[in-house]
């Protein structure tokens, strides 16, 4: 697992050479009550991963909002450049092989 701010990334790699990453999204509503801020947080995650996706080590990959999302709205261009750049951050973090791990 890699912690972020705000999210944290669940990862298993596969060992096959050419896989695919594969993305799960956690947005749990106690940590971001509106919906439509639920929402904007998922589009943040898909786009980054889609971005991403060629970089990627082939495994499963899942992006949970760790904490809580308070006093924004989803609308909120700035929040929205942060929460890509995180999430983008996390991606970039990803080992490349995966030495050990069942």
């Amino acid at each position: 697992m890699i912690r972020g701010e705000r999210f944290d990334l669940h990862y298993r790699l596969s060992s096959v050479s050419g896989g695919l990453s594969r993305l799960g999204l956690i947005v749990p509503k106690r940590l971001a009550k509106a919906s439509s801020l639920r929402n904007a947080i998922k589009r943040q995650g898909r786009e980054a991963f889609r971005l991403l996706s060629s970089t990627l080590p082939a495994g499963d990959l899942v992006l949970r909002l760790a904490r809580p999302i308070k006093g924004v709205i989803a609308r909120d261009e700035a929040q929205k450049i942060a929460w890509r750049a995180e999430i983008e951050s996390l991606f970039k973090r990803l080992p490349t092989s995966n030495p050990g791990k069942p």
